[in-house]
């Protein structure tokens, strides 16, 4: 009998590194893909390119910009999906204030002032009891420098440019868990709260005293809750 697949969809300036508790973990369970999703400026090309990387059938877990992708891949190929994770994220669109707000990122970028990842944007994205961890706040760093200014620019291109998937949330009827940090400053609990209403089959899991980087932050409990899903 095959092993299943679990294709892991990085967020906004993340590599595979963001989920590297979770592919060592797991990979006693299951086969692991991780595409690399800063090479395109819109979800519909990041969802085609994880098809093609991804078997007939395959479990689906996304983290933050990963879950906007997830929903893209729903939307075309339902199907293929055996179960789903969304992991700090949010079936809402940007707010105008939002969109504003990375607009301004992107003019920044446009004249040369990516600096990636700065230590200061660090309490937007953690919880402040991680802030002294290197092991936690090092990797998001390097990450933002290796995809760079171009990779963040048609990344953040992608998440202007997607849809309200809210009302995809009703259809979903495969296991799904839905993850988030109880103290997540970037998709703030209350979202994972309404997918999770919204979604028959899911169950919500909070982790405490943790941001919106859980696979870094509680990588452990991250991995503890993808494997009972798995086993759903």
């Amino acid at each position: 009998m095959a092993r299943p697949t679990l294709v892991l969809l990085p967020g906004l300036l993340n590599t595979r590194r963001v989920f590297a508790h979770q592919i060592d973990a797991l990979a006693d369970t299951v086969d692991i893909v991780v595409p690399e999703l800063w090479h395109h400026d819109s979800l519909g090309d990041m969802a085609d390119a994880v098809l093609t990387a991804a078997p007939e059938r395959f479990a689906l877990a996304g983290f933050s910009m990963g879950g906007y992708v997830a929903f893209e891949i729903l939307r075309r190929a339902a199907p293929k999906v055996e179960r789903l994770a969304l992991i700090d994220t949010q079936a809402a669109p940007d707010s105008p204030e939002a969109t504003a707000r990375r607009r301004a990122f992107l003019a920044q970028t446009h004249i040369g002032r990516f600096h990636g990842v700065q230590p200061s944007l660090l309490p937007q994205i953690v919880h402040s009891s991680h802030l002294g961890n290197p092991a936690i706040t090092q990797p998001i760093l390097d990450m933002a420098r290796e995809i760079g200014a171009e990779g963040f620019v048609r990344q953040q291109t992608a998440i202007m440019g997607r849809p309200d998937s809210r009302p995809l949330l009703v259809e979903i009827d495969v296991p799904t868990v839905v993850i988030v940090g109880r103290q997540d400053q970037a998709t703030p609990l209350v979202r994972s709260q309404e997918m999770a209403a919204d979604i028959a089959t899911s169950r919500l899991v909070v982790l405490e005293d943790c941001g919106h980087m859980t696979p870094l932050e509680k990588p452990a409990d991250v991995t503890a809750a993808l494997r009972r899903w798995l086993a759903e």
